[in-house]
């Protein structure tokens, strides 16, 4: 089921009102939204509802497990068993067709023919979000950072919770399940803000997004050896666009539902393009994945705790791991590479000139790397920071986004063939790719403000507010529903 559809709006409009009318009741409650979050994910396809079902009960049995067990050597064994298990689940689906595929193609260059097993693994929408916080609630039992859940009906729900379910943001235990201890409450203030957020998210998906997928990136990145250089750099701004309104849309309307349901969520995105750094910009990108990355990756492999070498090492390895993450191909591979390498000669440029007379540690790039406006004050220094942050990773968008290796060749080869004019960037094009970009500079919480300023009003001047916004947005927007980016990871 999709966010900007008729049938979710159905949907939602049931959920919430059943929902409130069971406040006084949290156990009707919590299994009236499990029931919502299953069906929500089964309309897609109900079989993989007893994979979502799978993966919650072996997070909740190693749960129960590790609060029973006190010695050292059994947990390390409970907690290595569960996540492994998570991990094959979540590798099979994700990667069993590229390995047959891999194989397929070395027999062939071996002069082989070998008769391969022929399976179709479809991959379920959401797959590595619900495992990623099943394995995150497991680990965190491990470490003792939460308690184990004896009810299932809670965890259940953690794991399922239909508004962050398929594309994030990945929620950590620790912020949810508490929220499910207490009686919720709907202030004016999070209805206000909750439908704000879905306002501004359906706009950035249904009209931002959609009209750059169909009127220009999906065009150009399908051929791009058509295409003129200028025409390429549009394209490869548009799709930064594309992907930022994209994900950040979904995050919004997941953090907006679920505000409207009584229940808080991280932000998931703070303008991440006026980042004067790579560690900044990770900082401000699909922040609940970086997160998640550096607690249960990069600081298991050794975070920053041994040598230089060590610590460029674990880096690299991280976002190598981050990009095999997004999908089983050689494009995102060398995504996640080059931000990998490229944050390790940051930080190498950073720790060299922390050793100059006057250094410390953290000082080396705070003039032009934190701030709530890192452009003002600091002069060109920190606008020449925050254009070569995204410029580096505009170029790693190509790979991202190219269909393989070939197409990302041709798409650089023709940005480097300086061919074409200028000409060619229409005013429409210039608003859709430029607009949202000049927002990134807007006050951060802006989205609270207006919030706060709506709910002052008569809840039905909010209310035809509202709908007002969905109507223009419903005619502004190209035709058709097209699916978020990030169901495919």
């Amino acid at each position: 089921m999709l966010f900007p559809t008729l049938d979710f709006a159905v949907f939602f409009l049931a959920v919430f009102a059943l929902a409130w009318a069971l406040r006084s009741k949290p156990i009707a409650r919590k299994a009236l939204l499990l029931f919502a979050s299953y069906f929500f994910y089964g309309y897609w396809d109900w079989r993989f509802c007893f994979l979502l079902l799978g993966a919650s009960l072996i997070a909740w049995f190693a749960g129960i497990a590790l609060a029973r067990t006190s010695s050292d050597t059994p947990r390390r064994w409970i907690v290595g068993i569960a996540v492994g298990l998570l991990l094959v689940i979540l590798g099979f689906f994700k990667y069993f067709g590229f390995f047959l595929d891999s194989l397929g193609d070395m027999f062939r260059q071996l002069g082989i023919e070998r008769d391969l097993p022929l399976m179709v693994v479809i991959l379920p929408v959401g797959i590595s979000f619900f495992t990623f916080q099943a394995i995150s609630y497991v680990v965190d039992v491990y470490r003792d950072e939460i308690e184990a859940q004896r009810s299932p009906l809670d965890l259940l729900l953690y794991v399922s919770f239909f508004p962050q379910l398929v594309a994030g943001p990945i929620v950590r235990a620790s912020d949810f399940l508490p929220q499910l201890r207490v009686r919720p409450r709907l202030t004016r203030f999070m209805l206000s803000y909750g439908l704000v957020l879905v306002v501004v998210g359906l706009v950035k998906k249904m009209v931002v997004a959609n009209w750059l997928a169909t009127h220009l990136v999906d065009d150009v990145f399908l051929v791009p050896d058509t295409y003129d250089t200028p025409t390429l750099i549009l394209a490869a701004y548009g799709y930064a666009v594309q992907i930022y309104c994209d994900f950040s849309g979904y995050s919004d309307i997941a953090i907006g539902t679920a505000a409207l349901l009584g229940y808080h969520f991280r932000e998931n995105f703070r303008q991440p393009y006026r980042a004067a750094s790579l560690q900044e910009f990770w900082r401000r990108w699909h922040i609940s994945l970086s997160q998640w990355l550096r607690d249960y990756l990069y600081k298991p492999l050794g975070g920053s705790r041994g040598s230089h070498l060590a610590t460029y090492r674990n880096l690299f390895l991280t976002m190598f791991l981050g990009g095999l993450w997004h999908g089983a191909a050689y494009n995102f591979v060398i995504w996640g590479a080059m931000h990998g390498a490229a944050l390790g000669v940051e930080r190498a440029v950073r720790e060299r000139l922390t050793r100059r007379p006057g250094g410390s540690p953290d000082a080396a790039f705070k003039r032009i790397a934190w701030g709530p406006r890192p452009w003002h004050g600091h002069g060109l220094v920190s606008v020449l920071a925050v254009l070569a942050t995204f410029h580096f990773v505009t170029l790693a968008w190509i790979f991202f986004r190219s269909e393989n290796f070939e197409t990302a060749l041709a798409f650089l080869s023709g940005l480097a063939a300086m061919t074409g004019s200028f000409e060619a960037w229409t005013p429409f094009h210039l608003v859709l790719v430029f607009l949202p970009l000049a927002f990134h500079f807007t006050p951060h919480d802006l989205d609270l403000r207006l919030g706060r300023a709506i709910r002052r009003w008569p809840t039905a001047a909010i209310a035809l507010a509202f709908a007002a916004g969905l109507v223009i947005i419903q005619l502004i927007a190209p035709p058709g529903t097209a699916p978020f980016i990030y169901f495919q990871f």
